[in-house]
């Protein structure tokens, strides 16, 4: 019985472990965002995170991301966001950003693998994940702007 068990468990999850592994270019749509920072802009080619599924997975898998590659995660109001790092191997900088694209806080350095959370320190609308010790180089801070084409309209 403990077989017959275990083997429906692993049917089950195949299709789950199978999605996360897909190339992100076939489970997220891309676009470009702008980062308007202390002394310069700078362009970014995201992926879109926009519904409940997409947000799940995240960077989940991801072993590398190219430089100027982030993800976007677009919610529909403003709210306290909380992001994880479980099997997430890339470590991260978490920029959190309210709707009109002001940066509330970033959270620089995230640990791979953590289950710890990781949270806006007050009301965002996107979280945008870029490769870590990306926004202490390019000196994006609280007073830098996210510029994404949807969320100006």
């Amino acid at each position: 019985m403990k077989i017959v068990r275990t083997f429906l468990l692993l049917l089950c999850l195949a299709p789950l472990s199978l999605r996360a592994q897909e190339p992100l270019e076939q489970s997220f749509r891309s676009d470009v965002l702008v980062i308007v920072a202390r002394h310069a802009c700078y362009r970014f080619d995201i992926y879109l995170a926009v519904n409940r599924q997409q947000q799940q997975r995240g960077l989940m898998f991801v072993r590398e991301l190219p430089e100027w590659t982030g993800m976007l995660f677009v919610y529909a109001g403003e709210d306290y966001r909380s992001m994880w790092m479980k099997n997430t191997y890339i470590p991260l900088d978490m920029v959190f950003a309210r709707r009109d694209g002001s940066v509330t806080n970033i959270a620089r350095n995230t640990v791979p693998l953590s289950e710890k959370s990781v949270t806006s320190s007050e009301p965002a609308a996107f979280v945008l994940e870029l490769n870590a010790g990306t926004s202490r180089r390019l000196s994006i801070d609280e007073d830098s702007k996210l510029l994404w084409e949807p969320a100006l309209q």
